[in-house]
């Protein structure tokens, strides 16, 4: 796996042709006010320590030095690093409900794009934290285990609907309780569980759930997503013309149960942020969230591409090097071991 950073700077690689044809420009020209002055055998007879291709070779050495600073520049990257970082943070879970009266659309566009709204929004407010993310119905299951990758929270969040759990219901507390049991390892770190809900809990005791979450020092915070007056459930996601109706073919009606939610926040020591009020909710609860005490927390980070800018450079200054060496003369005393002798015929065709 290979890939420039700054790949805009491979562009500067058009000098590397121009300035070689530059150069052959001023060999042609020097050949030419040469032969003015007579014979060119002649004349390097008179010139003996005079060498026409260290020149040359200093040149298109420099060229090359020239055209791995531009690839430098680039940023070449290739490989896979794995870093560990440490940071001030808490951890936080995000419980999110995904049972079929989240789509409702009480709450516009509806129950559930308003709550990955809601999530987006307060991904992008966090800072050095880690989040994870589980969603739930009448089962609840892990979706982003506890991660410090945001840009993986919401790539994971965009493909949540409410298909994704096969049993349908809303599992309140077993949601609660598996978020507990989701968080690191790590002693000594604030965590916090937000359940995102309409609060029509039908399957377990939620407030023992809050209670043991809370026992561990996990605080709980319920946003209700939905109105008190509730609205009918599509059919199909999105579908307004047709509605999930009961046994005695009456359209079922979700409302959102707010006293539920408001109970699990008590007990959970959190905060209850109802839907109507959600802009102002969320920028209470990253509020609160934040004022919680950050703990150092060790992460490990994959990183898919490792800057390796140092084997250019080391080529740069070894050809810089060789260049520095080689002298634009021929030396008298290395003159019988010239590495750079041509045939006569040759060198004159060059010149």
């Amino acid at each position: 796996m290979f890939r420039f950073g700054h790949p805009e700077y491979l562009y500067l690689l058009v000098l590397i042709p121009i300035l070689a044809f530059v150069q052959l420009i001023f060999r042609y020209q020097r050949k030419k006010k040469l032969k003015k002055f007579g014979n060119l055998e002649l004349i390097n007879h008179l010139m003996p320590d005079v060498s026409y291709v260290r020149p040359v070779v200093k040149f298109y050495l420099l060229l090359l030095a020239l055209a791995l600073l531009i690839i430098t520049l680039a940023s070449p990257q290739f490989g896979t690093k794995l870093e560990t970082v440490k940071r001030k943070g808490i951890e936080l879970i995000i419980a999110l409900d995904v049972s079929n009266s989240m789509n409702a659309t009480d709450v516009q566009p509806s129950r559930l794009a308003r709550a990955k709204l809601a999530i987006e929004r307060l991904a992008d407010k966090m800072v050095n934290d880690r989040i994870g993310l589980i969603v739930f119905a009448g089962d609840a299951y892990v979706q982003l285990p506890i991660t410090s990758d945001y840009a993986s929270a919401k790539l994971f969040l965009s493909g949540i609907n409410t298909n994704m759990v096969p049993t349908q219901g809303t599992a309140i507390g077993s949601a609660i309780r598996l978020a507990n049991n989701s968080f690191s390892h790590q002693e000594g770190i604030n965590r916090a569980i937000v359940v995102i809900t309409d609060g029509e809990n039908h399957e377990d005791d939620a407030i023992i759930a809050a209670k043991e979450a809370l026992e561990k020092g996990i605080k709980v915070y319920t946003v209700g997503m939905g109105l008190p007056d509730g609205a009918p459930i599509p059919v199909t996601p999105g579908n307004q013309s047709s509605f999930m109706k009961d046994n005695q073919g009456n359209v079922v009606i979700t409302k959102m149960n707010p006293a539920l939610l408001k109970d699990i926040a008590n007990v959970g020591e959190g905060k209850y942020i109802p839907a109507n009020n959600l802009r102002a909710g969320i920028n209470d609860l990253i509020d609160e969230l934040g004022g919680l005490k950050k703990s150092e927390i060790e992460s490990k980070i994959y990183t898919d591409y490792d800057d390796q800018f140092q084997y250019p450079v080391a080529l740069i200054i070894l050809i810089l090097l060789i260049e520095f060496i080689i002298l634009e003369r021929k030396n008298k005393l290395l003159k019988n071991i010239d590495l750079f002798t041509v045939d006569e015929h040759k060198r004159d065709e060059e010149i």
